[in-house]
């Protein structure tokens, strides 16, 4: 009869009880009261040499107990893990369990893993196809947006107009009073309806240099500042200057002026190159969300809470780091929001699990065709990231340490969806008008 024994609590988690032997626990306590001794401190005795019931005696038994299990049960722990070849998601859940007289020492291990998922029809999906180069469109838009910011602003006699640089003294108040970050002195802005409150843009046009106007609007129901959401507001607007941008020509002087390039060709060739990469990269993208859609909604995936929960962690994290990056604190963001964390880990949970689905499913097709990741491809990885942060490849590796598994997943992943990819039925935007 197995020393171990295994019980399905649910797809996502398998208890494991564990017997250890009289002659285990033994020769465990043994071990462990020659490992305890060299440190014992026992008159009359020499450091290592005091008997095992005078070290008892000074010490206590379950001083040795405790140290005989801490070494035997991640032992026995690991040997019932390659018995029935499981794939631990996190630490378990210890319980040393009560033994009946002449009874083995027991443990029970609950343990989270992945569920095991029946895959099917993953291959042929339909998918519309995505473009692959920029259009002319597209190019002249961006090469005027370089125009734009490498325009002269030249001052200007007229009324506001909509793309004039403005330089205002502004005032806001809620109720007769100011409220934190409504007052301005000398702020030069674009006139953009997009970067303000609706309404204060529109209000600034047709104002003149010297002019100043009450502006009243309400501040959207979902403004980022709670304590001003869905409040009406008016904003006293003094207009002091008036510019407007001049704009260079499209020539060989404005091209080496943005940019390396000699010539407004090379410039317009380099620019379109960006944007197709920019594009197929855009195009992959939308063509794997449709994969995913599809997957998800054919596929029933019991979600293991420890994965959900570590994608939740994951994406509190990417907020967090995006904050930081406007210089603002986690604290002062939240207050500012007016949410909490948990707030923020329950709204992100419904993503979290639809993440952790779609890595089930893409994890499933890749062990059913068999998709690795070879040496080779491994060692493309590892000197592409080398390169990309100037460190050899013995770096990179002593570096990313547990992460390189990561690395790995990350290539089988991206080779899976190539696969699906390759087997999709990729509809032409052509042939799917025509059908419509």
């Amino acid at each position: 009869m197995s020393a171990t024994t295994l019980k399905q609590l649910d797809p996502t988690q398998v208890e494991l009880e564990i017997s250890i032997s009289p002659e285990e626990f033994d020769a465990a306590t043994a071990a462990a009261y020659k490992k305890l001794v060299r440190t014992a401190r026992v008159p009359g005795f020499r450091p290592g040499k005091v008997p095992r019931k005078i070290y008892e005696q000074q010490y206590g038994t379950a001083r040795i107990v405790d140290q005989a299990l801490e070494e035997l049960v991640p032992e026995k722990y690991s040997q019932a893990i390659d018995e029935y070849k499981l794939d631990p998601l996190a630490r378990p859940q210890m319980e040393i369990m009560p033994d009946a007289d002449g009874a083995p020492l027991r443990f029970r291990a609950v343990v989270s893993v992945r569920p095991a998922i029946e895959i099917s029809g993953y291959t042929g999906l339909v998918l519309d196809a995505q473009p692959t180069v920029a259009t002319d469109e597209e190019l002249n838009r961006t090469l005027e947006s370089m125009r734009k910011e490498a325009a002269t602003l030249v001052p200007v006699d007229r009324p506001v107009q909509f793309g004039d640089t403005v330089t205002l003294d502004y005032e806001g108040k809620i109720d007769g009073a100011p409220f934190d970050g409504g007052t301005a002195t000398g702020e030069q802005t674009e006139v953009d309806e997009s970067r303000f409150v609706p309404g204060f843009a529109a209000g600034i046009v047709g104002m003149r240099a010297g002019e100043t106007k009450d502006v009243p609007l309400t501040f959207p129901a979902d403004y980022g500042a709670g304590e001003l959401a869905g409040k009406p507001a008016v904003f006293s607007i003094t207009v002091l200057e008036v510019k407007e941008p001049e704009l260079p020509a499209l020539d060989d002087a404005f091209a080496q002026r943005v940019s390396k390039s000699g010539t407004i060709d090379a410039l317009r060739a380099d620019v379109h190159a960006r944007l197709d990469a920019s594009t197929l990269q855009r195009g992959r993208r939308e063509m794997i969300e449709q994969l995913f859609a599809q997957l998800l909604a054919a596929h029933e995936v019991p979600l293991p809470l420890v994965m959900v929960e570590r994608e939740v962690d994951a994406l509190i994290n990417d907020s967090k780091q995006y904050v930081a990056r406007y210089g603002t604190a986690w604290d002062d963001y939240l207050t500012a929001v007016g949410k909490s964390e948990e707030t923020f880990r329950s709204e992100y949970r419904a993503e979290a699990e639809k993440r952790v689905k779609t890595t089930l499913i893409i994890e499933a097709i890749a062990a059913a065709e068999k998709i690795t990741a070879s040496p080779a491809e491994i060692e493309v990885e590892l000197d592409a990231i080398g390169r990309q942060y100037n460190q050899p490849r013995e770096k990179v590796i002593e570096l990313m340490g547990p992460n390189v598994g990561a690395l790995v997943d990350g290539i089988v992943r991206t080779k899976t969806i190539d696969f699906l990819i390759e087997k999709a039925n990729v509809i032409p935007a052509a042939t799917k008008a025509a059908s419509t």
